[in-house]
């Protein structure tokens, strides 16, 4: 996975160059744009990581942004800038999923250590990912039997009615059941739960 990069968003040219500025100094990798539309056009090329946007902008504001975010289940972390009157807005965007909010003018230490824990965050989800598609490696091997076991198991399902569902003996699920323990390498019931609910399929 390549570095992840810092996006910064902010129609104000001076803002968005000293923040970049700040960031290149510090070791993160950054690129500057200069409106929400414009990051959004160039999204599928951009590399992953994490964005800071202004709040207040023309043409789309950071509220609209990270509900354009959302819908399109781009997961970046996203810090706000806000100024002293946009607090209650900047309240609106946490509620919208955002990492932080950082009122103007703020400390160069304040908005680097927002960055380093929204990478952090970025590295913990990437982590997720590769978990939730080892997962469903394991889900596309299960038979179209041991599949339905599988559902019943998560859906609380003891093997009596299992059984009676699906036409077979409990004898039979019991053993459609230790397939599907061995094949997604689960170590409890518990773990499968929380297996299945990772996949998210």
């Amino acid at each position: 996975m390549p570095d992840p990069v810092v996006h910064v968003i902010d129609d104000d040219e001076a803002v968005r160059d000293s923040l970049a500025f700040l960031l290149e100094s510090s070791g993160f990798k950054a690129i500057a744009h200069s409106s929400a539309t414009d990051f959004l056009a160039a999204l599928p090329t951009l590399p992953t990581g994490c964005i800071i946007t202004d709040i207040r902008m023309p043409e789309m504001s950071g509220l609209d942004l990270v509900r354009r975010l959302n819908e399109s289940g781009v997961s970046h972390p996203v810090i706000v800038i806000t100024g002293h009157g946009d607090v209650p807005l900047a309240v609106e965007t946490m509620k919208a999923g955002v990492m932080d909010f950082i009122e103007k003018p703020f400390e160069d230490e304040l908005i680097l250590a927002a960055v380093r824990g929204a990478l952090r965050r970025l590295s913990a989800s990437s982590d997720k990912e590769d978990q939730r598609q080892d997962i469903l490696h394991r889900l596309d091997a299960l038979s179209t039997r041991e599949r339905e076991v599988l559902e019943g198991l998560v859906a609380g399902k003891p093997n009596k009615v299992m059984a009676y569902d699906l036409g077979i003996s409990p004898r039979t699920v019991e053993v459609y059941r230790a397939n599907v323990m061995t094949k997604m390498r689960a170590a409890s019931l518990s773990d499968l739960v929380r297996m299945r609910l990772l996949a998210g399929r």
